[in-house]
């Protein structure tokens, strides 16, 4: 009889110390995993260092001081599915003199991918060359993120559009301008999202080595009323535990306004060459329409592989 109530006892205990715990910083609520509460970190530290991340963005800035090989693979789909332009090509960015250039190694392309003139009849493909393509001869960049904040001040039309992206992409969950009836609704920091969503930071092994985990997610019961405010269905980001810098990121967006609507998912992959961290793998899917634009449904992945710097060359 002992012996039952001891089990029971032990079991109920287990129970009681394994569950998650909610801690208010700043009125705000997050969620840590046992793992977390049981190792005594200094998560509000961490959680700060979270939110201030700039390693994803600086991860992309350091592809402008490299040299790399990428396999660049798009397609355009129509409304069935299937594909109606592609892309598939091979190409080498080239360092040298504190410049780039990219070579065309190999390129393969089918439907209406080009115009006449070989530019990009797709808005999607247009993003993603802004992205991982070089054209021509640029010089005199740096990796430097401080004080190069994305900023849609003094551009209009498509440059804007390719900014507001790369917001979007570099910045996930802060607030971006000039989007009409959602700009506000991407920050997931403030009061309001907090009402939102949930905030949960957990510690996991990934590939035999350990990371923070910090997800985003809203809410299971939201009112009617808040509905209408979700525009990331989920992100989360895995952290090396040593350095703080963005190891792997997923997240998902959608949003519906009437006059534009989207439906976005993204997997982002990183590496490290001699101590830089930089993009491995990208993969999108996208499904996004604005009015008096033609609807995108998009797939694409970018592979990167064999780094290199000035001093090889």
């Amino acid at each position: 009889m002992r012996l039952i109530i001891s089990i029971i006892f032990l079991l109920i205990c287990q129970s009681v110390f394994s569950q998650d715990s909610v801690i208010i910083i700043d009125k705000k609520k997050f969620t840590l995993t046992e793992v977390v509460v049981r190792n005594g970190f200094d998560y509000k530290t961490l959680l700060q260092q979270i939110k201030e991340d700039t390693t994803f963005y600086k991860a992309f800035k350091n592809l402008r001081i490299l040299g790399f090989t990428a396999y660049n693979d798009i397609k355009m789909l129509n409304k069935k599915g299937k594909v109606k332009a592609s892309l598939y090509s091979k190409t080498k960015q080239i360092r040298a003199n504190n410049c780039r250039t990219m070579q065309v190694l190999e390129e393969t392309t089918t439907g209406d991918f080009y115009d006449k003139k070989k530019n990009y009849n797709y808005t999607t493909a247009q993003m993603y060359a802004s992205l991982f393509f070089t054209k021509g001869t640029i010089c005199n960049e740096t990796n430097i993120v401080a004080g190069s904040n994305l900023s849609v001040s003094n551009k209009s039309g498509m440059d804007k559009h390719k900014e507001q992206l790369k917001m979007l992409f570099f910045n996930p969950g802060k607030k971006i301008p000039g989007i009409p009836f959602m700009g506000g609704k991407l920050d997931l920091y403030d009061d309001a999202a907090h009402k939102i969503y949930d905030y949960t930071l957990d510690l996991q092994e990934k590939d035999n080595k350990m990371y923070y985990v910090f997800s985003i997610i809203p809410k299971d019961r939201i009112s009617i009323f808040r509905k209408d405010k979700v525009v990331i269905d989920e992100m989360t980001t895995w952290f090396d535990t040593k350095t703080l810098a963005v190891a792997y990121r997923s997240y998902s967006l959608s949003f519906n306004t009437g006059f534009y609507d989207f439906d976005v998912r993204m997997e982002v992959q990183m590496t490290n060459y001699k101590g830089l961290t930089v993009p491995k793998v990208l993969r999108y899917i996208g499904n996004w329409d604005v009015m008096f634009k033609q609807r995108e449904r998009a797939i694409f992945t970018a592979t990167l592989f064999d780094f290199t710097d000035e001093e090889n060359k």
